[in-house]
Protein backbone atom coordinates (compact mmCIF):
# COMPACT_ATOMS: atom_id res chain seq x y z
CA UNK A 1 0.00 0.00 0.00
CA UNK A 2 1.43 3.36 -1.03
CA UNK A 3 1.59 6.51 1.01
CA UNK A 4 -1.17 8.11 -1.10
CA UNK A 5 -3.58 5.29 -0.22
CA UNK A 6 -2.70 5.60 3.46
CA UNK A 7 -3.31 9.35 3.33
CA UNK A 8 -6.70 8.81 1.69
CA UNK A 9 -7.60 6.19 4.27
CA UNK A 10 -6.56 8.55 7.08
CA UNK A 11 -8.70 11.35 5.61
CA UNK A 12 -11.69 9.04 5.32
CA UNK A 13 -11.22 7.87 8.89
CA UNK A 14 -10.95 11.46 10.14
CA UNK A 15 -14.19 12.42 8.32
CA UNK A 16 -15.96 9.42 9.79
CA UNK A 17 -14.83 10.34 13.32
CA UNK A 18 -15.97 13.93 12.82
CA UNK A 19 -19.37 12.80 11.52
CA UNK A 20 -19.82 10.44 14.44
CA UNK A 21 -18.82 13.15 16.91
CA UNK A 22 -21.36 15.59 15.41
CA UNK A 23 -24.05 12.94 15.53
CA UNK A 24 -23.42 12.18 19.20
CA UNK A 25 -23.35 15.88 20.10
CA UNK A 26 -26.60 16.51 18.21
CA UNK A 27 -28.29 13.61 19.99
CA UNK A 28 -27.03 15.01 23.30
CA UNK A 29 -28.76 18.34 22.66
CA UNK A 30 -31.97 16.57 21.59
CA UNK A 31 -31.85 14.60 24.84
CA UNK A 32 -31.40 17.85 26.78
CA UNK A 33 -34.47 19.23 25.02
CA UNK A 34 -36.48 16.14 25.97
CA UNK A 35 -35.35 16.36 29.59
CA UNK A 36 -36.18 20.06 29.77
CA UNK A 37 -39.63 19.43 28.34
CA UNK A 38 -40.24 16.58 30.79
CA UNK A 39 -39.12 18.69 33.75
CA UNK A 40 -41.36 21.53 32.57
CA UNK A 41 -44.35 19.16 32.35
CA UNK A 42 -43.64 17.72 35.81
CA UNK A 43 -43.33 21.16 37.38
CA UNK A 44 -46.56 22.21 35.68
CA UNK A 45 -48.38 19.12 36.92
CA UNK A 46 -47.04 19.37 40.46
CA UNK A 47 -47.86 23.06 40.68
CA UNK A 48 -51.49 22.27 39.82
CA UNK A 49 -51.64 19.92 42.81
CA UNK A 50 -49.79 22.25 45.17
CA UNK A 51 -51.29 25.71 45.29
CA UNK A 52 -48.61 27.78 43.53
CA UNK A 53 -48.96 31.36 42.27
CA UNK A 54 -49.98 31.60 38.61
CA UNK A 55 -47.14 34.00 37.79
CA UNK A 56 -44.54 31.50 38.95
CA UNK A 57 -46.13 28.78 36.81
CA UNK A 58 -46.13 31.07 33.78
CA UNK A 59 -42.48 32.01 34.22
CA UNK A 60 -41.43 28.37 34.59
CA UNK A 61 -43.46 27.36 31.53
CA UNK A 62 -41.92 30.17 29.47
CA UNK A 63 -38.39 29.27 30.51
CA UNK A 64 -39.05 25.59 29.83
CA UNK A 65 -40.46 26.25 26.37
CA UNK A 66 -37.57 28.56 25.46
CA UNK A 67 -34.93 26.10 26.66
CA UNK A 68 -36.62 23.20 24.89
CA UNK A 69 -36.69 25.16 21.64
CA UNK A 70 -33.09 26.34 22.09
CA UNK A 71 -31.69 22.85 22.74
CA UNK A 72 -33.67 21.39 19.84
CA UNK A 73 -32.45 24.13 17.52
CA UNK A 74 -28.81 23.60 18.53
CA UNK A 75 -29.13 19.84 18.07
CA UNK A 76 -30.77 20.31 14.66
CA UNK A 77 -28.05 22.67 13.46
CA UNK A 78 -25.30 20.33 14.60
CA UNK A 79 -26.88 17.35 12.83
CA UNK A 80 -27.67 19.37 9.71
CA UNK A 81 -24.00 20.16 8.94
Amino acid sequence: MGSWERQQEAKTEAREKERLSREVLGKFFYDLAKLTFTAMALVGGISLIVDEPQLKQGVLMGIGICLTFLFSYIGYNILKR
